[in-house]
């Protein structure tokens, strides 16, 4: 049974015009644009008791009717017509004007949490912000980078916000608490924004939703969503010029590097990582600098550069032994031991290095394991028995491979699902020892696929 669309009929009631008038309207504005459109109140009663969408132009007429009569802008995601495709195709858009980046961020969420939106990851779309935001970092002063007074209490409390979910996140994986943290930025965060402010506060606004829209995005990137994923990692990107933090515009493009490498394009996530390393420098973020080369040897190690791998990593790790967390935003408090070794373990597993996997996999899973974080431990547990598969030491690979299982039942992260399923494809050829059929078993039930 066709929905009635209530967003619409509330739109109309308050524009105080009845449905023939707007029918008579809309065909009034189709002609000055060349399209013959006869529509009357039989045709509006369709679009509002059951819900249809008109094709073409006219939910764009719609849209100007309204705005007209009620003094304000009406988009057509405002009255539900606009469709899966073109919001997909906005949401890859590095924006000029920041209110229409807030109204993308806005139109993802409340798409999602519908259950509207699926969308592909698209390649081609890495390019141009990544270009558009480096260009724009390399014409700033550097009077226009400094600090920004970040004091005020809608801030400190958006900000509280974050570290909460960003805990979960970290803790619970991207899939545990990802569509409450869309509804806290489409119904808190968005609507404070557009209110007036003195420029200080109101760039502090824009950072902390970018901060806040990064963490949307890489939830979903950790649970698989990666067409959102993307959408909501470029408008992140946005935010951050909007705000004229370049550091925080850094680690949106390490993200994105992060995301293309999982996805298997390598050369797009090594020019991603080096887009970032170029907007900034080791003194205004050790933490993010070391994170953007750790990620950029990671794409060269898939690439099977051992050469161009060390330099990256070696880079990583010098950056890396000077940061000083308290001089860092609160975004990089993950970039520690439990992340950074976890990193460079599997650069060496792709370089096919075990003694170098287990060396920095085991400096991982040690504060892993002081931290009690499942999600980052069972990565670098997986890391450990590709080293074990490596050296041919089929079972102590599988033991490996069931603390994997075990950890990854802990957390909701479609990024732990596929390590036990990359466990599983590796270890098929020794599914006659019985440490392997153990874990098989496990994995199975874990997976949901058990007989």
């Amino acid at each position: 049974m066709a929905e009635p669309n209530i967003a619409l009929a509330n739109l109309i009631t308050e524009a105080g015009i009845s449905w023939a008038g707007l029918a008579k309207r809309v065909n009034r504005l189709g002609a000055d644009e060349g399209e013959a459109l006869r529509y009357d109140y039989t045709a509006v009663g369709r679009w509002v008791k059951h819900g249809q969408k008109p094709r073409g132009i006219t939910p764009k007429l719609i849209c100007r009717v309204l705005s007209e009569r009620i003094g304000r802008p009406v988009r057509p995601a405002d009255i539900d017509m606009e469709d899966v495709e073109s919001l997909a195709a906005r949401g890859l858009q590095y924006s000029r004007d920041t209110e229409t980046t807030l109204d993308t961020i806005r139109d993802l969420g409340a798409a999602y949490t519908a259950g509207r939106f699926n969308a592909p990851f698209i390649l081609a779309a890495l390019a141009a912000p990544s270009r558009d935001w480096l260009l724009e970092t390399l014409d700033e002063t550097l009077s226009e980078r400094g600090p920004r007074a970040i004091g005020m209490n809608q801030v400190a409390g958006i900000r509280e916000m974050f570290s909460l979910f960003q805990e979960m996140d970290v803790m619970r994986g991207g899939g545990h608490a990802r569509t409450a943290l869309i509804s806290y930025m489409n119904t808190t965060v968005i609507p404070l924004i557009r209110k007036e402010h003195e420029p200080d506060v109101q760039a502090a606004l824009y950072d902390a939703a970018a901060e806040q829209a990064y963490l949307i995005g890489w939830m979903a990137y950790d649970d698989g969503e990666h067409g959102l994923a993307q959408r909501y990692l470029i408008q992140a990107l946005r935010l951050s010029q909007a705000a004229g933090n370049h550091v925080l515009g850094a680690h949106v493009l390490a993200g994105m590097s992060d995301q293309a490498n999982l996805l298997g394009h390598t050369y797009e996530a090594v020019a991603l990582a080096r887009a970032g390393l170029h907007g900034i420098t080791p003194n205004e973020s050790a933490a993010c600098y070391a994170d953007l080369s750790i990620l950029e040897a990671r794409a060269l190690a898939r690439l099977g550069d051992a050469k161009a791998t060390m330099r990256a990593l070696q880079r990583a790790e010098r950056t890396f032994e000077t940061i000083d967390h308290d001089n860092e935003p609160e975004w990089a408090r993950f970039i520690d031991p439990a992340y950074f070794f976890g990193e460079a373990a599997v650069c060496f597993r792709d370089l096919n290095q075990p003694t170098e996997i287990e060396r920095c996999a085991d400096l991982s899973i040690q504060a892993c394991l002081e931290q009690r974080r499942a999600r980052r431990g069972g990565l670098s547990q997986a890391a450990v028995a590709m080293s074990f598969v490596q050296r041919n030491e089929i079972e102590a690979a599988a033991e490996r491979a069931k603390i994997v299982v075990h950890l990854t039942s802990s957390v909701n992260s479609s990024r732990c699902l596929e390590a036990v399923t990359d466990l599983q494809k590796t270890l098929k050829p020794f599914d006659t020892v019985p440490a392997v059929q153990e874990f098989n078993t496990e994995a199975l039930q874990l997976l949901g696929l058990a007989a």
